[in-house]
């Protein structure tokens, strides 16, 4: 049984695909139909026809196009298919295990400079190279990184769909396609018993030349390639657990069409306070997701929203809150093993300020690993990075609003007029929250906070509680 009934040549253009696809149907038994799902054309320019399917045909059943390759090609079928083609059929190839997936990749830069020529010269294939077309090109810094990102973007997409489904491509690069052995490496991994003996020679490449000869501001884009941080250098290492959509600790306000998408350890308590006070009725909560799209159906024009706070004031609310009091008994015990923390009885006043701030000292050390994935114990909504907590959201719906706390009046008087509310009560403020840790601040705590929230810091801008 062959190990595989047909192929996908994932390429983009100016990758050298047109050379691929000549070799491979050099090779009997298969088949290389061109750019199936190209939106312009069938298989190649200017053909808007195959297997009796027109492009209307094929833009109303992509599928149908994609079963008639298979079943009216003899041998094995495949085609090229770059980021830009029709998506409703990426799926359909990604999870069919019986789809060969070849992946063929160039350096951006040079792929970027000879689509530049191209477009300059409007030769896009070269077969005889008296007819050579040359042309410089100009590199644009801006139109470079949208290239990179679309390249690398359906890069990623690739190899999740492969990782999740248990597959592996045969991954192949541009300067690889003048070996013939690695060719012929693709055609045993494909279980084609035939052999290449020459590369084709049909078609000619296109400016041989050095990357520098073929742009015409060559300052200009070395400086902008230096600019560029190829290899993600400046990133924020991520390894917190993804969150669920939190969606049972939604509130929605009965009679008006508000939804509150609470950040645990934020102003949650003024916040609901604020929502009971508009005089539209109780507030519901406990939501699944079947009650808050039915939620969401009663209520149009309705408007979600989350209230974010400084990571440090966040941590130190979620240490009194959950820690200090004894909510989270086995955190309480894992701080005090892991971090020797000095804790009072669960309830109970510190000693003094000292002991105050040491205790929560070593739950930022402790917060700074739990988010790290660094802990055995599960991290708690209360101080998982607000980052996470939105991107959970995400998962169902994310909010129409992230008010900042300092903002808090602000943001729910534009929301109750979002909602047609024209009277709203004034926000309340958690200055309990604020004295408490304006009592045992110091820059050493600020500085635990910035370590442990590094992607809320970044991400929201969040500067220093105390300045």
């Amino acid at each position: 049984m062959p190990r595989f009934t047909s192929f996908v040549l994932f390429a983009e253009m100016r990758t050298g695909s047109n050379f691929l696809e000549a070799n491979l149907n050099a090779l009997p038994g298969v088949s290389c139909l061109g750019e199936v799902f190209n939106p312009h054309f069938i298989g190649k320019k200017d053909q808007t026809e195959m297997f009796g399917m027109d492009l209307a045909a094929r833009e109303q059943d992509p599928r149908a196009l994609l079963r008639l390759l298979r079943d009216r090609t003899p041998g094995l079928a495949g085609f090229r298919y770059f980021h830009d083609h029709d998506p409703r059929i990426l799926p359909d190839l990604l999870d069919d295990q019986g789809c060969a997936k070849i992946v063929l990749t160039r350096n951006p830069v040079d792929s970027y400079v000879s689509w530049k020529i191209a477009q300059a010269t409007g030769q896009w294939k070269l077969t005889n190279a008296k007819n050579l077309k040359t042309a410089q090109a100009r590199f644009d810094a801006a139109e470079f990184r949208a290239h990179m990102e679309a390249l690398q973007d359906f890069q990623l997409r690739l190899m999740r769909g492969l990782q999740t489904s248990g597959q592996t491509a045969f991954y192949i690069d541009y300067d690889d396609l003048q070996d013939v052995a690695v060719l012929n490496g693709l055609a045993a991994w494909l279980g084609v018993e035939a052999r290449l003996e020459a590369l084709d020679d049909k078609l000619k490449k296109q400016n041989p030349e050095e990357i520098g000869d073929k742009v015409v501001n060559l300052a200009e884009m070395e400086g902008a390639l230096a600019r560029l941080d190829r290899f993600n250098l400046a990133r924020t290492p991520n390894f917190e657990p993804r969150r669920a959509p939190a969606i049972p600790s939604f509130v929605a306000v009965e009679g008006a069409g508000l939804l509150y998408m609470p950040v645990r350890s934020g102003p949650e308590a003024q916040v609901q306070a604020w929502m009971a006070g508009l005089g539209r009725g109780g507030l519901l909560g406990d939501f699944a997701q079947k009650t808050l799209r039915q939620w969401k159906k009663t209520h149009p024009g309705h408007r979600s929203f989350t209230v974010i706070r400084h990571p440090l004031l966040r941590a130190h609310q979620a240490f009194l809150g959950q820690i200090v009091s004894g909510k989270l008994a086995e955190h309480r015990q894992g701080l005090i093993r892991s971090q020797k923390a000095d804790l009072p009885p669960p309830g109970q006043p510190f000693l003094d300020a000292a002991q105050h701030r040491e205790a929560f000292a070593a739950f930022l050390r402790y917060a700074k690993l739990s988010v790290a994935g660094q802990m055995g114990q599960r991290v708690s909504p209360h101080w998982a990075s607000q980052t996470a907590v939105l991107q959970g959201f995400a998962g169902f719906q994310g909010p129409d609003l992230v008010i900042r706390e300092d903002r808090l009046a602000e943001g729910l008087s534009w929301l109750a007029a979002e909602v047609g509310l024209e009277k709203a009560p004034a926000a309340p403020a958690d200055h309990a929250a604020a004295e408490a840790l304006e009592a045992i601040w110091d820059p050493a705590l600020e500085e635990a906070a910035q370590e442990a929230y590094a992607r809320d810091y970044m991400g929201f801008g969040f500067g220093r509680w105390k300045a």
